[in-house]
């Protein structure tokens, strides 16, 4: 059997493509001598018409004459229908007065069309153009109050109220345009006068102001897409690419219904305008509704199903511009294509639910963390230490909250696969499968997972809590699923796996004791000292500075031990836990002043220097050392500064308790 040549094969596939390129060719060239015949037969086109219509017993001027009617008739009817729900409507929102005051206005055009004429064509006529006039100037309402961004400068209202003045102009052309295109098709006009009107008194004007538009006031939409402060990286990136993006959309569509009308399968109108028109009001709708939901938000403090009802009403308007190109595009093409219209429908309309159900948990989920968030940065500002410890709550909800954020995509997603046909339970094993072999072949991993579960349900720690584990100390700075970090007072982070972590001392729960001792010479009045302690005790208590912090004040325990010829005395004192530090200082400089102005003498510890080995030492003993004389009394040495505050515990007191 003989095999295929190659290059035979891609000789044939060139071929192909050659003469597909050829029969597009012949057809663009076709198309471009039609329409170019077209200019040249207008008149010809046009007495035609006129012949048509006076066959039929109408007019040019008559039919002018009813369009222009109606058109008023739209208008008058829409501020009709606006003054009467302004005067009885005024305890309604401004969104729904506007949607009443344009249903009123389309009820009233369709009575007066009803009463007016018995003649189908001109009833038809009347709705047609009265229409145009109320989307017309609804439309134009519309522009003014999305580009109003009323949070911009006075000057940037002003460029903005002009850019929306020249665009809702050229919508307004567009809508008066396919009107008069559609009075032509009702009149049976032919395809050259169509083509005329369509492209070159309706089409190019459109893209023509919208372009200047975008172009010419590039520096305020520029800032009207940005939005108000605060505004991110990307949102600016988007804002300064939106207006040649918006005027390549506008001529690309344009370039678009030629092509189409040069081929002969022209675009729908209607369609194609409201496509460019929900691309380009996107952007500053969506600025608008932030900046509305933002306001919302802060009314609806307490109610955190309501704001998140208001923060996903974003992500429902960008679901309603693709289910509404969808409709308009995709639903045709998939009817075109044998697939039932109502089942695409519904299930369109379920995925966009699951999304929008989707959308308003994880929100719900972003204003609890952002709320407790705010709450912690609020108590750390009005408390003393940045690094406060935090509550249990905002300790374990960052936890919570990425575990369930996690737990709605993939429900989501799983309901998105189940509504669009596909069989979820390979999925399902495959992930079973999959977790399986993790939990046997990463035992580390599991034990350390489940050991930090176990940690975080017995509130072992929280955030800015100091602890210290068996191989590390510091304030709890981050808790990830498998590890914590803790930040040591001189700076340095130490991540420590839960299973790693075994023994744990919290020093920051509560409250803490701290002992002091202080060596003095032993003739000391043991009870002067007592007296002195008490009387330092008495001062701190009354201390505004440590009321509430300091729980137990400072008192003497007596004589804790003779070494040296010294004796020492210690004493204590409870505080809560990380305000010790600021007492401690306090309690030292108060005892300080106390030992200077009494005259007793606090003593250093003797510091013993082992003498250094000589050759010979091991065959001759040295001999005993005299007893030295005892000291001189020397003038009292301060006691060493304090070190900063810092969470780290002081050495006398972790060996506290056996006292």
């Amino acid at each position: 059997m003989a095999q295929n040549n190659p290059a035979e094969n891609l000789g044939d596939e060139a071929n192909l493509i050659a003469e597909g390129a050829n029969r597009i060719a012949t057809v663009i060239h076709e198309g471009v001598i039609r329409r170019v015949n077209n200019v040249f037969q207008f008149q010809d086109d046009w007495a035609a018409l006129l012949g048509a219509m006076h066959a039929d017993g109408r007019s040019a001027g008559m039919v002018m004459l009813i369009a222009a009617l109606s058109l008023a008739g739209g208008v008058v009817a829409l501020w009709a229908a606006r003054e009467i729900v302004a005067r009885r409507g005024a305890r309604f929102g401004r969104l729904l007065r506007t949607i009443c005051a344009f249903l009123l206005a389309v009820a009233a055009i369709l009575v007066a069309s009803r009463l007016l004429s018995n003649e189908p064509a001109t009833r038809r006529l009347m709705i047609l153009w009265s229409g145009a006039g109320l989307v017309a100037l609804s439309g134009r309402h519309v522009f003014i109050s999305i580009m109003a961004a009323g949070w911009a400068p006075r000057a940037a209202r002003q460029r903005l109220r002009s850019f929306g003045e020249l665009v809702s102009a050229a919508f307004i052309w567009g809508v008066l345009g396919l009107a008069t295109t559609s009075t032509l098709r009702g009149l049976r006009a032919n395809a050259g006068l169509l083509d005329i009107t369509s492209s070159a008194l309706v089409s190019l004007p459109v893209m023509v102001l919208t372009i200047f538009a975008y172009i010419y006031y590039r520096q305020p939409v520029m800032s009207a897409v940005a939005g108000p402060p605060p505004r991110t990286i990307t949102r600016l990136r988007f804002a300064a690419i939106w207006p040649i993006v918006a005027a390549v959309a506008t001529l690309a569509t344009f370039a678009a219904l030629q092509i189409s009308i040069t081929v002969q399968h022209p675009l729908p109108g209607l369609p194609l305008l409201l496509t460019l028109l929900l691309l380009l009001l996107t952007p500053h709708i969506d600025v608008t509704l932030a900046e509305w939901a933002r306001t919302r938000e802060q009314t609806a403090s307490d109610r955190i199903p309501l704001a998140s009802l208001y923060r996903t009403s974003r992500f429902a308007f960008i679901l309603l511009v693709l289910i509404t190109i969808g409709y308009q595009w995709a639903f045709p093409a998939l009817a075109a294509l044998g697939v039932h219209s109502g089942e695409a429908e519904w299930r369109s309309i379920s995925l966009a639910i699951v999304a929008l159900v989707a959308a308003w948990g994880w929100n719900a989920i972003s204003i609890c963390f952002e709320r407790l968030t705010r709450r912690g940065h609020e108590n750390a500002a009005t408390n003393e230490e940045p690094h406060a410890p935090r509550t249990r709550l905002e300790t374990l909800f960052p936890l919570i909250a990425g575990t369930a954020r996690s737990l709605i995509v993939l429900i989501a997603s799983l309901t998105i696969m189940l509504l669009l046909g596909m069989n979820v339970w390979p999925v399902i094993t495959g992930l079973s499968v999959f977790g399986l072999a993790i939990s046997f072949g990463s035992q580390t991993l599991v034990k350390d997972i489940v050991s930090g579960l176990f940690f975080l349900i017995d509130d072992a720690f929280r955030m800015g809590e100091y602890i210290e584990t068996s191989g590390a100390k510091g304030a709890v700075e981050r808790i990830s699923i498998r590890s914590v970090s803790l930040r040591h007072p001189r700076g340095a982070v130490a991540t420590i796996p839960y299973g790693q972590i075994g023994k744990i001392q919290n020093f920051s729960r509560d409250w803490v004791i701290v002992k002091l001792l202080f060596r003095v010479s032993f003739d000391t009045d043991v009870e002067k000292v007592r007296k002195l302690f008490k009387q330092i005790g008495a001062e701190l208590a009354a201390d505004p500075e440590f009321e509430g912090d300091l729980l137990e004040t400072f008192k003497s325990q007596g004589i804790f031990g003779v070494e040296d010829g010294t004796l020492l005395v210690r004493g204590k004192f409870k505080a809560r836990a990380g305000k010790q530090f600021t007492i401690r200082k306090k309690v030292y400089a108060l005892v300080q002043q106390a030992f200077r102005d009494n005259g007793i003498v606090a003593v250093p510890k003797p510091v013993i220097m082992a003498a250094p080995p000589s050759a010979g030492a091991a065959e001759i003993p040295a001999p005993a050392p005299a007893p030295a004389p005892a000291p001189a009394p020397s003038p009292p040495a301060p006691p060493q500064a304090d070190a900063a505050p810092s969470p780290s515990p002081p050495a006398s007191a972790s060996q506290d308790g056996a006292s």
